[in-house]
């Protein structure tokens, strides 16, 4: 298997075998930037730590098909991730304005935090190195961070094309209930 930063073609993709964060391991705190109808907050991972166990959806870029399936799906199933006392926040490397442009266009009505400069990406082991020529972006990813948080669950997809698995994502979060 490759080591970081050598990477293989597979299928149009550019990926590099990364590692994500593993199980078992507190989870990287952050603050991010978020905009949905009013002003630029601020999104912080601890701020759940205590109360609400939290889902990390990585994204590599809004407006395109199957992130924004991806996050209208999970939408659309908000109320089984709220009776398991869990919170999402989607993560992208785009600006916050662009993601509340499309959270209107697409309906997705979950928080969505900017990873502009790419930090949380890195912390969390899920940033490519180039994606289809744009250059470093979020790998398709999914973690459980738990209330005190530690991460339960840690999956990176093996392609962007590919989406985690939710139902795997579910039982960890009816494990901690």
């Amino acid at each position: 298997m490759p080591y970081k930063g050598q990477g293989h073609k597979v299928d149009y993709y550019y990926l590099f075998y990364i590692m994500a964060i593993d199980t078992g391991t507190k989870a990287p705190d952050f603050t991010l930037k978020s905009k949905s109808t009013g002003d630029v907050t601020d999104v912080t991972l601890s701020s759940n730590f205590g109360s609400r166990n939290t889902v990390l959806l990585f994204v590599p870029l809004a407006f395109t098909g199957v992130c924004t399936g991806e996050l209208c799906d999970i939408t659309a199933g908000l109320g089984a991730y709220n009776e398991l006392n869990a919170d999402i926040i989607g993560i992208s490397v785009d600006s916050p304005f662009s993601q509340e442009a499309w959270a209107q266009k697409e309906g997705i009505g979950i928080t969505l935090a900017s990873d502009l400069n790419k930090s949380v990406a890195a912390d969390y082991g899920v940033l490519l190195d180039d994606l289809m020529g744009f250059g470093s972006v979020s790998a398709r990813a999914a973690f459980v961070i738990d209330k005190d948080g530690v991460v339960q669950y840690s999956e990176q997809t093996p392609t962007p094309k590919d989406l985690p698995n939710f139902d795997a994502i579910k039982e960890t979060l009816a494990k901690l209930q």
